[in-house]
C-alpha cells in the first residue's frame, strides 16, 4: 500500500459495474493494491447471445470481411462464438479496429496479440471512424447488440466505408437483488445500459456524495440525461483509460482539504 504522509485518502470503496478480470493481472487489481481502495466487481448487464440458427437469417458471410471493428469485450466475445459455431478459422491476415487500448488488449483472450494487424482509437467512435479511411478498399464487420446506437455507422457511411451489421447478442438489465444497496465511493459504468440497469435495480437511487466514473461518450451522456452528476470521465489525453483517470481522481481528492 502507498504510504501517503501528507493526507488521507477520501475514497475507500469502487464498484465497477462489469465482471470481475480473469486474470491476475489487472490494473484494478494494482490500483486496489497501491492505495490499499476495496474494488468490487459486479456486472449490471446480462448478455444473451443470438443463436446460430437466428444469425444465419442475417444472410452475413464472414469471409467476406477483412477486417472487424470492435466496440466492447461482449462484442469480442461473440465474434469468436459465432465464428467458431459457424466452425469459420478466422485468417491470420483479419485486421482489427478497437475504440480503446483495453479492448484491443482483449482479443489476446483469442489471438496472438503481436502477429495480427490491431489498431485502436482513443475512446472515440470520431476516431475509431477516421482510422478505417486507410483501409477503405476493406469491407468490415462489426458486431453489435441487439439494441445499439447507430452513431458510428452514420460517421461510416459519411465516409462511405462499407460494412456489415452483425446482430450478435442482446443486453438487458441484470437483477441486482444481491446488492442491497450501492454504498461506494465510487460507481465505474461502460456503457448507456449499464445506467439504465442502475436507476430500474434502484429507483430510488440519490447520488449524495457518490462519484460516477463512466467510459466513453454515449455512456457520459446517458449519466447525464439520468440526472445524475458525473465526476470522472475516461478516455481523456491525460488519462486515456479508466484506471488511470480513477487514480488521478483519487490523488486529487486526497489533497483537497
Amino acid at each position: 500500500m502507498l504510504n501517503i504522509k501528507f493526507f488521507t485518502l477520501k475514497i475507500k470503496t469502487i464498484l465497477v459495474t462489469q465482471p470481475a478480470p480473469q486474470t491476475d493481472k489487472s490494473p484494478y487489481f494494482d490500483l486496489s493494491e497501491k492505495y490499499g481502495i476495496k474494488i468490487d466487481f459486479r456486472s449490471f448487464i446480462d448478455v444473451e447471445e443470438i443463436p446460430l440458427k437466428e444469425f444465419r437469417k442475417s444472410k452475413i458471410n464472414v469471409a467476406e470481411h477483412g477486417a472487424a471493428i470492435m466496440t466492447s469485450k461482449t462484442s469480442i466475445d461473440n465474434f469468436f462464438r459465432i465464428c467458431e459455431e459457424l466452425r469459420y478459422t478466422v485468417p491470420d491476415s483479419m485486421k482489427y479496429f478497437c475504440i480503446s487500448e483495453s479492448i484491443a488488449f482483449y482479443l489476446q483472450k483469442y489471438i496472438t496479440y503481436r502477429k495480427r494487424k490491431i489498431s485502436y482509437a482513443n475512446g472515440t467512435i470520431e476516431d475509431l471512424s477516421e482510422m478505417t479511411l486507410k483501409h477503405k478498399t476493406e469491407k468490415f464487420l462489426i458486431p453489435l447488440s441487439e439494441i445499439h446506437k447507430d452513431d458510428l455507422l452514420k460517421k461510416l457511411d459519411k465516409l462511405k466505408i462499407k460494412y456489415s451489421k452483425a446482430i450478435l447478442y442482446r443486453t438487458k438489465s441484470a437483477n441486482l437483488a444481491d446488492l442491497k444497496d450501492v454504498n461506494y465511493d465510487i460507481l465505474v459504468f461502460f456503457s448507456p445500459s449499464g445506467i439504465q440497469s442502475l436507476i430500474e435495480n434502484f429507483p430510488d437511487f440519490s447520488q449524495n456524495g457518490t462519484k460516477i466514473a463512466s467510459f466513453g461518450t454515449s455512456t457520459a451522456k446517458s449519466v447525464k440525461n439520468a440526472g445524475l452528476r458525473l465526476d470522472i470521465k475516461a478516455p481523456t489525453t491525460e488519462a486515456p483509460s479508466m484506471t488511470m483517470a480513477l487514480e488521478t481522481f483519487i490523488k486529487d481528492e486526497a489533497k483537497k482539504k
